[in-house]
């Protein structure tokens, strides 16, 4: 999916998500769309207002400070523009997390956002949104794990699939899309691979 095709999938979703109103579907798509033109930093109010065509007032008045705009944006980002698809699974996750990377590399400045968001621990933001599916396949596929093994198994299989790994790897790794995706999928492959032998067969 090129880059354009996913902007413009954002601003339908934008509109057709329930949790918010019209007006934050619009200021929530203005602040995407200028945030990938000029960086986070370079986006004030009231070009937010002039792109999404209300008064700046309308944006104060639904987010009465940038914090509280950052938060919103990084949650509806991570809920539209990095939405998390299913596996059937748990040993087809690492090809999800690749997918991750590459859907992160794609709309940078937007998974920066994001990964910000997850580290300050910012309201509305799923730490671990793929937690219930990874434990639904776990307890299918290898019943016998520990909870122990299962907590941290979960653990660091969520934070391999998150911006945030994504930032911190883009800088460690380099800026190849490839070498990310790479380095997260086998760190996922390694937590994994121990438990093949214990798959229960379907």
């Amino acid at each position: 999916m090129s880059a354009e095709e996913e902007t413009s999938m954002t601003a339908r979703e934008a509109d057709e998500d329930p949790g918010l109103t019209p007006s934050q579907a619009r200021i929530l798509q203005a602040f995407a769309e200028l945030v990938e033109e000029l960086g986070t930093d370079d986006v004030s109010f009231k070009l937010i207002a002039r792109r999404a065509g209300i008064g700046e007032r309308t944006v104060f008045r639904h987010y009465g400070t940038r914090a509280e705009l950052l938060a919103s944006a990084a949650a509806w980002f991570q809920r539209v523009a990095f939405p998390r698809p299913g596996c059937e699974s748990i040993f087809d996750f690492p090809l999800l997390v690749r997918e991750s990377m590459e859907s992160y590399a794609r709309r940078r400045e937007l998974a920066h956002v994001v990964a910000e968001a997850e580290i300050r621990g910012a309201d509305g933001i799923d730490p671990a949104p793929g937690r219930a599916g990874l434990e639904r396949l776990l307890s299918r596929e290898i019943p016998d794990l520990a909870p122990q093994e299962r907590r941290d198994l979960v653990a660091g299989l969520c934070h391999l699939d998150s911006a945030g790994t994504w930032v911190s790897l883009h800088r460690q790794v380099g800026p190849e899309t490839r070498d990310v995706a790479d380095a997260a999928a086998w760190s996922a492959e390694i937590l994994l691979d121990p438990l093949r032998g214990r798959k229960v067969p379907r």
